[in-house]
């Protein structure tokens, strides 16, 4: 799932592939122990020290074996992805958006690594990373680093409201928005159509967007589960002045936040450096919190954005693909990556490493509660048209939630069996 996906202009899944070629060696071809290693990241997906550094560790540890990083653009990765997974020429190593791995597992293409879950800690790995990555009950994607949302507030309108602590849960979160929605003061900026922001309140309330049936999909927007998160997010929408027709880049939230009436809004961390930027006397005024979940002992669910690496079928080096996939989703280069990009860990361990760091503390508290959305392969689909957006909008304007979500999920089920 690209990052701009949670936030523009934060963008958060990339797409990076390592291919291997034998370099003068003497070693098994399909060892891979020494050789060439290409690399292919995405353009501002990790900074150019993040690179230098990791190219010189990895060369360092691996002797024989180079790496030859070459940045991409956005423009076409997914087609490009799914030709190389076809090809008999694949890169030993891809990463992928976490929401995407069901629909290049389908393919067949990708390598099945259950038989190295063990190896790399996957008993800590995030749910949200780990969990779409398995498919059909085998790992294809191994965790690499994660985003997601969480609550931006403007600390001087709270202190102002007298609100002296962020609320620990839902029931607070509302009575604490009702307090600052007053005047010319918006308790929280909420768009009608922040449909992953909703996700995370049907996940909450046990409800999903679509569910398995046998060999099938099934939209699961009409369940009183489901019915339950949408009613919560309509309280809370209704608490300010969000637009109930469009999503949170139209008009971009952070322009509306940095005018400075707004109390709150639901982003994740660095956007409140967008804000910062747009309106410099927020800066140092803007503090964050966990998206609160219906008890006060752990956070709120929360969508996670993020990305995955996948090893091809085809790939000539499985070895040396593998060894690059266990540094970067090792400790020492999941903590170097956590502190240089403000990105969350694949690990609920590592939490530790950004903890001096608020918004990014906060948005590791949410990621233990993350998931991602239904692991099919034609949810993409889904997602081009997103009737889920249509739902609440019709809800938030007045038409039945129950009629409205049969409408919905009935459209899910129609794509999803496509």
């Amino acid at each position: 799932m690209k990052i701009s996906s949670l936030a523009a202009p934060v963008a958060l899944a990339t797409a990076l592939a390592v291919s291997v070629t034998a370099c003068g060696s003497t070693d098994d071809p399909k060892s891979g122990a020494s050789g060439k290693v290409t690399v292919w990241i995405m353009k501002d997906s990790v900074t150019d020290d993040f690179l230098s550094r990791f190219r010189a560790d990895f060369e360092a540890t691996h002797q024989g074996t180079t790496l030859d990083i070459q940045i991409q653009e956005w423009d076409g990765i997914g087609e490009k992805v799914t030709a190389a997974l076809a090809s008999k020429d694949a890169p030993d190593v891809i990463e992928v958006g976490n929401t995407q791995i069901a629909q290049y597992a389908a393919s067949g293409g990708v390598r099945d690594l259950s038989d190295k879950v063990a190896d790399l800690n996957g008993a800590d790995w995030l749910p949200g990373l780990a969990e779409p990555g398995k498919v059909d009950g085998k790992q294809y994607g191994i965790p690499w680093y994660a985003a997601n949302r969480v609550v931006i507030y403007h600390k001087d309108l709270f202190a102002k409201a007298g609100v002296t602590a962020p609320p620990r849960n839902r029931a607070e979160w509302l009575t604490v928005t009702a307090k600052l929605n007053k005047g010319s003061t918006q308790g929280i900026y909420l768009p009608g159509q922040n449909w992953y922001t909703l996700a995370g309140f049907i996940w909450e309330d046990g409800g999903d967007l679509a569910v398995r049936d046998g060999e099938t999909w099934k939209g699961a927007l009409d369940t009183p589960q489901a019915l339950a998160g949408m009613d919560f997010y309509r309280q809370l929408q209704a608490l300010g002045k969000g637009p109930k027709d469009s999503d949170e880049a139209k008009p971009p939230q952070a322009d509306v936040f940095a005018k400075g009436d707004v109390a709150q809004i639901i982003a994740v961390p660095g956007g409140a450096k967008i804000v910062e930027e747009a309106n410099p006397a927020l800066k140092g005024k803007l503090g964050f919190f966990p998206i609160p979940g219906t008890t006060a002992d752990k956070p709120g669910a929360v969508f996670t954005g993020g990305s995955d690496l996948i090893v091809p079928e085809a790939s000539a080096h499985p070895d040396a693909a593998y060894e690059v996939v266990k540094a970067l989703a090792g400790e020492k280069w999941q903590t170097e990556m956590a502190k240089a990009m403000s990105y969350v860990p694949n690990r609920t361990s590592l939490a530790r490493v950004i903890q001096d760091d608020e918004g990014t503390a906060a948005m590791a508290a949410g990621a233990a509660q993350g998931r991602a959305t239904p692991n099919s392969p034609q949810w993409a689909a889904v997602e081009a048209t997103n009737p889920i957006k249509q739902y609440m909008t019709a809800v938030l304007t007045g038409t039945d939630p129950a009629r409205a979500a049969k409408d919905a999920s009935e459209s899910i089920t129609k794509t999803l069996g496509s």
